[in-house]
């Protein structure tokens, strides 16, 4: 949930760490901190607050020299967000340094023996009691920096990714990675390596990243090539260079002022990446290698489960409605972080599709790891090429939204949507529960999602304008039926992220089963009405809300005229089939809830106390 960042080479590292920061700050900002190492002594910032706080604690230019350091932007998980408690930590002596993301369970008894060996601790975290332990393990063992890391972790329970310097050895820096994320940059001839949680913060320098795997180490040495070893048995390890795909233009706002607004505004291009080479409506065909090679696998399975957190979750209750209405697979949708913690029943006749946007869920992941090890075949839906998720998976697609750096996912959940119709539009047409007609007539409806996304786009000056008239608003209600259900809930998540209201989704018909109670004149209601599936149902639901004088904010077609009669605001969609109606209704609800939280002066980008990838538990 952290972001670290790291330079070592012939630049000066503060400018580098500090940008690096900046971009890493979607996944932590109560805290930050940068330490650097002149040659002569470690120069050590960190404040509670944001990367703009750290920045104004940096006056004298030579607090800023050196070419090796580390920074750190956090998301609190032991100690609340202080200077104190803030990132790098160092040890004892003060020869080492670390900077950490991740939660070390049993750092509470490692802490009570160092105590007893003489160590005093100056913060909550958990953090300083594994750099103390790590000084520890050097000073007995007689060993270097790398090797007592590996020693240490060896001693520790828990997740982490770690970046560790020692000022004896100013030439290397030691990273290792457990449960989060770590990306290493690698300059021409080795001559330089950048250190990050993701690849973002070194784009403008190198295109070559080598992304750790679970339970491995590397030490970093300038004009040498990475030495990486297994944490476990010390055994080598071949790096895996990969060719980062992203660009500078990709994670910049690009005119916007947010990146949120910018993310809304790009689902026209994102939702045409996704099915790009994928749709091939001429030739009335869908081509995915993950399912044309795992076909047999697909088509023998009792059931899928889907397993995702938040927005992913969302998605895969759409993905629910479409995989038993077009293909007649049972589907079951599962908390990635209830999953886990109980004796779920999974067979080697299931599959299991693990959605993220990150591909570091945390639980998520460890909900893969354990399906597989009861012998679920693992598909992974993700955005984050070569991150944790995808190497877990057994095959697997990826969404292709390109980077999301607002914290409320917006392009993530019509992506994931437009990936997981495609599979099961596959598959219905491979075990034949739809028509060649119908197949065809749904890949003409997907290829024209994009520009009615487009034209939806065109109305938020009008969406703007409803929120204006509800930004005090304390509460929200939305409703929404069949496929449109798990928007209603997402549209009531998006709500709560960004403005701090609070809002709840439910199916239309179960308002009469208790949130009927809360209808009076102050409460605003969303539902979602389009012309499709259950509209009359949920006409005599609105009717019901209207009679307790509730204020009536409907989502329905174009050319819809009984709604209009009945509703105080009315936002029109283009017409598509029912089952493709989750990739326009969730538009106009990304831009209410996106509105609301501008007029309320909240942080859209930047939620309180959320971060963007929840890589601990």
């Amino acid at each position: 949930m952290c972001g670290i960042t790291g330079y070592i080479g012939y630049r000066d590292a503060y400018p580098i760490i500090i940008n690096g920061l900046q971009r890493l700050e979607y996944r932590g900002y109560d805290s930050a901190g940068v330490v650097l190492y002149d040659g002569k002594q470690i120069n050590l910032s960190k404040t509670k607050g944001k990367v703009s706080d750290l920045l104004n604690k940096f006056d004298a230019e030579d607090a800023k020299k050196g070419n090796v350091g580390i920074g750190h932007t956090r998301w609190a998980t032991h100690g609340v967000p202080n200077d104190v408690n803030s990132h790098p930590h160092t040890s004892q002596s003060g020869d080492l340094v670390i900077v950490h993301n991740g939660i070390i369970e049993n750092y509470d008894t490692i802490k009570k023996e160092l105590i007893n060996r003489g160590y005093t601790f100056h913060s909550d975290t958990d953090t300083e009691v594994l750099i103390n332990l790590i000084e520890e393990v050097k000073k007995n063992n007689n060993v270097k920096l790398g090797k007592a890391v590996q020693i240490a972790l060896n001693e520790v329970v828990g997740a982490f990714a770690i970046a560790v310097f020692d000022i004896e050895k100013p030439d290397e820096i030691v990273v290792a990675k457990l449960g989060s994320p770590i990306a290493i940059g690698i300059g021409k001839d080795n001559t330089e390596f950048f250190i990050a949680s993701d690849a973002s913060p070194f784009l403008e320098y190198t295109k070559d990243a080598i992304y750790l795997e679970d339970e491995e180490m590397a030490i970093i040495k300038v004009g040498r090539a990475i030495e990486i070893r297994k944490i476990n048995d010390d055994s080598v390890v071949t790096a895996n260079v990969q060719e980062l795909q992203m660009n500078l233009e990709q994670i910049e706002k690009g005119g916007y002022d947010h990146f949120m607004l910018k993310e809304i505004h790009e689902q026209p291009r994102a939702i045409t990446d996704t099915f790009r080479g994928r749709l091939l409506k001429d030739e009335a065909i869908i081509k995915m290698a993950g399912i044309e090679d795992n076909m047999k696998r697909f088509l023998n399975a009792e059931r899928i489960l889907i397993v995702a957190c938040g927005t992913s979750w969302h998605a895969g209750l759409v993905a629910e409605y479409i995989f038993e209405e077009f293909a007649r697979i049972p589907v079951e949708v599962e908390y990635a972080s209830e999953f886990r913690y109980r004796n779920p029943i999974i067979t080697e006749k299931d599959i299991v599709i693990a959605i993220s946007q990150s591909g570091e869920t945390a639980d998520t992941l460890a909900a893969i790891k354990m399906a597989k090890s009861k012998g679920a075949f693992v598909f992974g839906v993700c955005n984050v090429v070569g991150s944790s998720i995808s190497r877990e998976s057994d095959a697997g697609a990826y969404t292709h939204a390109g980077p999301e750096i607002g914290v409320a996912s917006t392009k993530a959940f019509t992506t994931q949507i437009t990936v997981l119709t495609l599979i099961a539009l596959r598959l219905a047409r491979a075990k034949g529960t739809m028509s060649s007609s119908d197949f065809r007539m749904y890949l003409h409806e997907m290829e024209l999602i994009p520009n009615k996304v487009e034209k939806l786009l065109e109305i938020d000056s009008k969406v703007e304008e409803i929120a204006r008239k509800y930004l005090l608003s304390t509460n929200f209600l939305y409703l929404g039926r069949g496929f449109n259900f798990p928007v209603a809930l997402e549209g009531a998540l998006k709500l709560k992220e960004i403005s701090y209201i609070h809002a709840e989704g439910y199916p239309a018909a179960e308002m009469k089963h208790g949130p009927i109670a809360l209808i009076d004149d102050r409460m605003p209601v969303v539902v979602i009405a389009t012309n499709k599936g259950h509209y009359d149902k949920v006409v005599s639901n609105i009717q019901e809300i209207k009679s307790r004088q509730g204020k009536i904010i409907a989502i329905v077609t174009e050319g819809d005229t009984v709604v209009k009669e009945i509703a105080d605001h009315v936002i029109e969609i283009p017409d598509t089939e029912e089952a493709l109606t989750p990739l326009l209704t969730t538009i106009p609800l990304q831009l209410l809830s996106y509105y609301i939280a501008v007029m309320r002066d909240c942080n859209v980008d930047q939620p309180r106390n959320l971060a963007k990838s929840v890589t601990v538990e």
